[in-house]
C-alpha cells in the first residue's frame, strides 16, 4: 500500500506534467496564431539565385565544420544528424539509440534507410529544427530551434575562463534536452549557456550571418545533381557483375553484400577520390533492376530476408558528409574484379541450391555459405583485413559498441596463412562444426533466456575441443618441428593488411596497418573461422537498436573470440611460457581461462619449429615475426620502437623520449590527444598521442576502473591523425618540444596537468579553437585523403 508521502509525490508529479503539457499546448497555439499551423515544407529549389542562399557551398561548409563535428551519427544529441540537408530537415527525436538497459528492441531510425521522406520521419516521432509554419523571414528564424540555438550562443557566449562551469554536462550519457520550438522559451531560460555549438566557442560573425540568411530564406537546397557518365558506367558494370543468373553468382554476390554493406565504396577508375571531389557509394538491395530508380529494401541486418523472390544488388551515392568514426572506404576497380574472379569463379566448385534466409541459417555463415570454399572466403576477407577488422571497431553504428571493453587498449593482430590446395581439409572440418559455430544473432526473440549464455558456452567449448583434435592431426607431436612462423600470413610479400595494430580509446577504437607502439601485452593470430565469427557477431549480426539481452550476450560471446585469438598466438610459444602469459593476461580471472590453461599443460612442445634462446619468449617471438615480415608489408616504427645504434634528429629523439614514458604519470593524460608540432622550417606536422591503459583482465563487463594497473600504462606517439574522438588539442613549437616532454614526464596530479595545458593546450574554451580545428582537418584531408573524415568532438575534455 502506498504511503501518504508517496501519494503526495505522485500527485505532485502528475500536476507538474499536466501543467507542462498544458504550457506546451498553449505555446503551440501561440505559434500557430503567429505563423500558421506547422506542416512539412518542400525546401528543394530548381536553381540557385543570388537572392536565395542554398545549402550547398558555403552553408554546407560551415555546418560541416561547426555542427557535424558533434552531430554526425547515431550518437548525435537528440539524434539530430546534420551531415546532410535531408537529415537536418528530418530534425530531432527524444528517443535514445545508445541504451544498454532497454528491455525491448528499439524502432529503427537509420537515415536514408528507414524512411523515404520527412513526412515519414514525422510519423516516427522526429520533430523539426527548421520552421515548418508560414515561410516568412521572422517565422523562419523565430520558429527554428536551429537558429534559436545559434542566437542563444551569440547572446550568451562562453564564460571567459579556461575551465567551463559545472552547469555544462560533458557525460556521454548525459540527460538530453530535446526541445521542440514550442518549448524553446523555457529551455533558453533554464540553460542560457547551452547555445550551439555546445560548450564550444561561437561562430564568427560572418559564419553566423551566412547561416542566418540561409535559415531566414527557408533553408533551401537544390536537387541532387546527376552522376557523371563515368560513374554510371562503373555502377552498371558492377551491378551486372553482382546480379548474375547462375546459382554460384547469386551465392557469391550474397556473401559479398553481407560483408560490404557497411563499406563506403569508391570507383578509382571513374574519377578522383581525394579532396572535395570524393564520391562514395553504398551497396544495397533493391526491388528494381539496373537502369531503374532504386527501391531500397530495408532490413535490420544484412542477412535478413529481402521478403521478395526477386531482388537486385544496387549502388547508391553516399550523401552525408563523411565522418571518420563510420568511414570505411573500399575500392572497386579492375584489379578487384580480377581478384574476385580468381578466388570465387576460376576454381572448380558447384553450387546446387541457394540457402534459406531463416534466422537460424542466415545468421550462421558457415552453414549459409558452405558451398563456397572456405579458402575463397578467407582470402576475400584477408585482402582487405584492415577493413574487415575495422568493421567490429567502427561498424555501422559509429560509436564503438558494447563489445569494445572486451579488448585491450593496444594489441597486434596477424593472420593464419591461407592453406594451399590439399594442405588440410578446412571445409570438411567446418561442415562438421556448423552447429557448434552458431552465433547469438540467430536468437531474434525480445527476451533471451538465461540458458542462452550456457548454450553458446557449451557450443564454443565443443568447437575448441574439436579444433584441438584437428590441430593435432595437422601438427602431430611425433612430426618434429612442424609448426613455425610459416603459419603466419606475410601478405603474399605485398599486402600491408597482414599486420595490424588495434588501439582502444575507451568506447571507441582504431585499426592501423602495421605494428605500432611498444610490443603489446597481448597479440592475436586470427584464422578463418575466427575472422568470420567476429564479423557475424559484431558487424552483420550486431543491432545497436537491440535490447539489453542482445547486447549483453554479444559482449559475453566476444570473450570467447578474444581468447581464441590469443590462444592461437600462444600456440607458437613453449607451453611453460604460454601458461605464464595467460596467467598474466587474466589476473584475478583465471577461472575464465581454465580450459585454455588445461590444454596448454597437456601440450607437447615437440611440434614447435621455433627455437627460443632468451628468458622472454613472447618478446622473442614478436621480434621474429617483425623480422619475418617483408618491408613492403611492415614499416618500421621509429618513434615507439627506435632501432639500436640509430642517430635520430633532436626532434625525433624527443618524440622517442615521449613515447618511452610509462607508468602512473600517464594517468593524467587523456586517451587521445592531437599535437600540432610547429617546425622551425615553417612546416606544421600532426602527431597523435595515445594513452594505453593496462588491466589485470578484460573479462568482466563492469568494474573496469578497479582493474586498471597504473604502473603499466604506456604512451604511443603516431605520425598523423589516428582515432575519431579527440580528448585534447595541443600546440608545441619545435624548440619547446623538450620542455613539453619533460612536463608530461613530471605529471603527478590535476594541478600539473592543468599547468601543462596552460602552456600547450588548446582547450575547448579557447577563442582559437575553431582555427585549430580547421587546420587539423585541412592537414588530415591533405595527408590522408582517402581515409580522412570529420572528427567528433563529443569527447573533448573540460580540464
Amino acid at each position: 500500500m502506498k504511503t501518504p508521502q508517496t501519494l503526495k509525490k505522485l500527485v505532485t508529479g502528475f500536476i507538474i506534467l499536466t501543467f507542462l503539457a498544458g504550457c506546451s499546448v498553449m505555446l503551440k497555439h501561440r505559434y500557430d496564431q503567429l505563423y500558421g499551423p506547422a506542416s512539412v515544407k518542400d525546401r528543394v529549389v530548381p536553381e540557385t539565385t543570388a537572392q536565395t542562399p542554398i545549402y550547398h557551398g558555403e552553408v554546407k561548409e560551415i555546418i560541416d565544420n561547426r555542427c557535424v563535428v558533434c552531430h554526425g551519427c547515431y550518437d548525435a544529441p537528440c539524434q539530430l544528424k546534420m551531415s546532410s540537408h535531408q537529415a537536418i530537415d528530418r530534425g530531432a527525436s527524444q528517443a535514445v539509440v545508445y541504451d544498454g538497459t532497454r528491455l525491448f528492441t528499439e524502432s529503427l531510425t537509420r537515415m536514408f534507410v528507414d524512411a523515404e521522406n520527412t513526412e515519414q520521419w514525422r510519423a516516427k516521432g522526429f520533430f523539426s529544427v527548421l520552421n515548418e509554419r508560414d515561410q516568412l523571414t521572422e517565422a523562419n528564424l523565430m520558429g527554428s530551434s536551429f537558429y534559436r540555438m545559434l542566437a542563444l550562443k551569440e547572446q550568451h557566449p562562453l564564460p571567459e575562463q579556461d575551465i567551463l562551469p559545472n552547469s555544462f554536462d560533458f557525460g556521454l550519457n548525459r540527460k538530453q534536452y530535446c526541445s521542440k520550438i514550442e518549448d524553446f522559451d523555457r529551455f533558453e531560460k533554464k540553460k542560457p549557456l547551452w547555445g550551439m555549438p555546445y560548450a564550444l566557442p561561437g561562430l564568427k560573425q560572418e559564419e553566423l550571418d551566412t547561416l542566418t540568411q540561409w535559415l531566414a530564406a527557408g533553408a533551401k537546397t537544390t536537387a541532387q545533381q546527376p552522376l557523371d557518365n563515368a560513374y554510371l558506367q562503373q555502377i552498371e558494370h558492377w551491378e551486372n557483375y553482382l546480379n548474375g543468373d547462375s546459382l554460384k553468382q547469386q551465392l557469391v554476390a550474397r556473401y559479398i553484400f553481407e560483408h560490404l554493406y557497411i563499406a563506403n565504396i569508391y570507383f578509382p577508375d571513374a574519377g578522383p577520390t581525394a579532396g572535395d571531389e570524393r564520391q562514395f557509394f553504398k551497396l544495397v538491395r533493391s526491388t528494381t533492376a539496373t537502369g531503374e530508380a532504386v527501391n531500397l529494401i530495408p532490413s535490420r541486418r544484412p542477412f535478413d530476408s529481402p521478403k521478395t523472390d526477386q531482388f537486385y544488388y544496387r549502388f547508391v551515392p553516399y550523401i552525408p558528409t563523411v565522418t571518420v568514426k563510420n568511414h570505411m572506404p573500399y575500392r572497386l576497380d579492375a584489379n578487384r574484379e580480377q581478384r574476385w574472379n580468381e578466388i570465387f569463379f576460376n576454381n572448380a566448385y558447384t553450387v546446387t541450391s541457394l540457402p534459406s534466409y531463416k534466422p537460424a541459417i542466415a545468421a550462421n555463415p558457415f552453414e549459409t555459405f558452405e558451398q563456397i570454399p572456405s579458402v575463397s572466403r578467407y582470402k576475400f576477407m584477408l585482402d582487405e583485413a584492415e577493413f574487415t577488422i575495422s568493421g567490429f571497431i567502427k561498424g555501422p553504428v559509429c560509436r564503438g559498441q558494447i563489445a569494445l571493453n572486451v579488448i585491450h587498449d593496444q594489441f597486434w593482430v596477424m593472420f593464419v596463412s591461407p592453406p594451399t590446395e590439399g594442405e588440410y581439409q578446412m571445409d570438411n572440418f567446418l561442415k562438421a562444426q556448423e552447429k557448434n559455430l552458431r552465433l547469438p544473432a540467430e536468437d531474434t526473440g525480445t527476451i533471451l533466456p538465461v540458458s542462452a549464455w550456457r548454450r553458446y558456452s557449451k557450443l564454443n567449448q565443443r568447437y575448441n575441443d574439436a579444433w584441438l583434435e584437428e590441430f593435432n592431426k595437422i601438427f602431430p607431436n611425433e612430426t618434429e618441428r612442424s609448426l613455425d612462423l610459416g603459419i603466419i600470413w606475410d601478405g603474399d610479400n605485398h599486402n600491408d593488411n597482414a599486420a595490424l595494430t588495434i588501439f582502444r580509446h575507451f568506447d571507441s577504437a582504431t585499426v592501423v596497418k602495421g605494428f605500432w607502439g611498444k610490443q603489446p601485452k597481448t597479440a592475436w593470430i586470427i584464422d578463418y573461422p575466427l575472422l568470420e565469427r567476429i564479423h557475424y557477431l559484431l558487424v552483420a549480426g550486431y543491432d545497436v537498436y537491440g535490447n539489453v539481452n542482445h547486447q549483453l550476450l554479444t559482449r559475453l560471446y566476444m570473450d570467447f573470440l578474444r581468447m581464441d585469438g590469443e590462444d592461437n598466438f600462444l600456440m607458437l610459444l613453449p607451453s611453460e611460457a604460454s601458461e605464464k602469459e595467460l596467467n598474466s593476461w587474466y589476473r584475478d580471472s583465471e577461472s575464465n581461462v581454465a580450459n585454455y590453461i588445461e590444454n596448454i599443460k597437456s601440450r607437447n612442445d615437440d611440434y614447435l619449429g621455433i627455437e627460443y634462446t632468451t628468458d622472454n619468449p613472447k618478446q622473442e617471438l614478436l621480434d621474429k615475426i617483425i623480422a619475418s615480415m617483408p618491408s613492403a608489408v611492415l614499416v618500421r616504427d621509429e618513434i615507439n620502437r627506435p632501432q639500436p645504434n640509430s642517430n635520430p634528429s633532436n626532434t625525433l629523439s624527443e618524440l622517442q623520449r615521449l613515447a618511452s614514458l610509462k607508468g602512473e604519470k600517464l594517468k593524467e593524460m587523456p586517451e587521445l590527444a592531437y599535437m600540432r608540432l610547429r617546425l622551425t622550417t615553417g612546416e606544421d606536422k600532426t602527431y597523435t598521442l595515445i594513452r594505453n591503459l593496462s588491466h589485470t583482465n578484460v573479462s568482466y563487463l563492469f568494474g573496469e576502473k578497479s582493474r586498471i594497473v597504473s604502473k603499466e600504462l604506456t604512451l604511443s606517439v603516431m605520425d598523423g591523425v589516428v582515432g575519431s574522438y579527440p580528448n585534447l588539442f595541443l600546440t608545441v613549437d619545435e624548440q619547446d618540444l623538450a620542455d613539453f616532454v619533460s612536463r608530461v614526464e613530471a605529471l603527478s596530479d590535476e594541478a600539473s596537468y592543468r599547468s601543462l595545458l596552460d602552456r600547450y593546450g588548446v582547450r575547448r574554451s579557447n577563442k582559437n579553437f575553431w582555427q585549430y580545428s580547421d587546420w587539423l582537418h585541412d592537414q588530415y584531408f591533405q595527408h590522408q585523403p582517402l581515409n580522412a573524415g570529420l572528427l567528433d568532438y563529443n569527447r573533448l575534455q573540460n580540464r
